[in-house]
């Protein structure tokens, strides 16, 4: 499974996006089961998805049938994955 911005790129961990106009970073990408308690969970729990880091909200789950509909998303640049 790929997960997809609106305009056509594949969401990555580490990108820079805006997230309801803020700026964000996607932290988490769950799109397989990999071992990760997290990542795994997200996986069973909502088939997957995308995890946000922003100062407004802090964490927000998008889940992968949400994303394609999800216009407060937006790619900015790609970045670094986070270290976890």
């Amino acid at each position: 499974m790929v997960l997809r911005y609106q305009t056509g790129e594949e969401i990555k961990a580490g990108d820079r996006v805006l997230f309801h106009r803020e700026p964000g970073l996607i932290d988490l990408v769950a799109v397989e089961f990999t071992g990760d308690l997290e990542t795994d969970w997200l996986m069973r729990e909502f088939g997957g998805g995308v995890e946000i880091l922003d100062k407004i909200a802090g964490r927000t789950f998008i889940s992968a049938d949400q994303i394609p509909e999800c216009e407060d998303l937006e790619f900015v640049a790609r970045g670094d994955a986070p270290k976890k």
